[in-house]
């Protein structure tokens, strides 16, 4: 498995396919490169497609202590080895990731983000301020089953009683392995789902072209979470995809990617 070497010294796991300009898929929580292995098989007739296990995951490293700027320096390690610039997609917490590394990276020409879960108006509980302490005390305390239930509960408004029947799950141990990288994520989103609008300033310099998806089935939060965004990056299109859910479909992401992601330009 070929690796990169980000800032920090920490090796970042990756797999490369197709043939085109390069364009890095980012995943959201819980998640390494294989979730992301049916969509770069869909774009990579039109794209080079770089799948990569965030740092904590996979075959990736996990040098502590974390900061976003970490997460942001393993993409622009990833761009460098893509040879200098790519297009970025990102999904749920990973659009957020992809968002803040637009603003520190030169190398991103293009961005498009998938449903990025932020939490902008009533439409549903906002997350507590506190949330990423309670789950740093949960994973401290051994308790990586309840902070996964914490995330997907208070941090994806997912019913607990469909939570419980997960804990019962042949899945569920996957589920604990990863638990101590939802810090990571809950600080990527700290203060965006607390039920107010955007903060103006965070990704003012997000200036190249954007494009915001969100999916027809997905809750009314994802839609507003969609539409703040869109109408706050100075170069952003919105796009919603019919009947996909916050789980989207390869065949209903990368007709929409490739158009978008291949389209020439306008000069700004």
């Amino acid at each position: 498995m070929p690796h990169v070497t980000s800032k920090d010294g920490t090796a970042i796991a990756f797999e490369v396919t197709g043939q085109g300009p390069a364009l890095i898929l980012v995943d959201g929580a819980f998640h390494d490169r294989s979730r992301l292995a049916p969509h770069a098989a869909v774009l990579s007739p039109h794209f080079t497609v770089y799948t990569y296990d965030r740092r904590g995951r996979g075959e990736s490293g996990d040098t502590q202590p974390y900061s976003i700027g970490k997460e942001i320096e393993d993409i622009g390690a990833l761009i460098q080895e893509a040879g200098g610039s790519a297009f970025v997609f990102g999904g749920s917490s990973g659009a957020v990731l992809a968002l803040d590394a637009a603003v520190r990276l030169s190398g991103i020409t293009k961005l498009a983000l998938y449903e990025p879960p932020f939490v902008v108006d009533d439409s549903r509980q906002p997350v507590p301020g506190d949330f990423v302490d309670q789950l740093q005390q949960l994973i401290a305390s051994g308790r990586p089953g309840d902070a996964a239930e914490a995330y997907i509960t208070t941090g994806a408004n997912v019913p607990s009683a469909q939570v419980a029947s997960m804990r019962s799950a042949p899945f569920w141990p996957s589920v604990e392995a990863v638990a101590h990288t939802l810090i990571q994520d809950a600080t990527i989103m700290d203060g965006t789902m607390v039920g107010r609008p955007l903060p103006a300033d965070r990704w003012a310099n997000v200036t190249m072209p954007t494009l915001v998806l969100d999916g027809s089935a997905s809750p009314a939060w994802f839609h507003s979470a969609a539409e703040a965004l869109a109408r706050l990056l100075l170069h952003a299109t919105r796009q919603t995809l019919e009947g996909q859910g916050h789980d989207v479909t390869s065949e209903a992401l990368a007709p929409a990617l490739e158009q978008f992601f291949s389209a020439q330009s306008v000069p700004q």
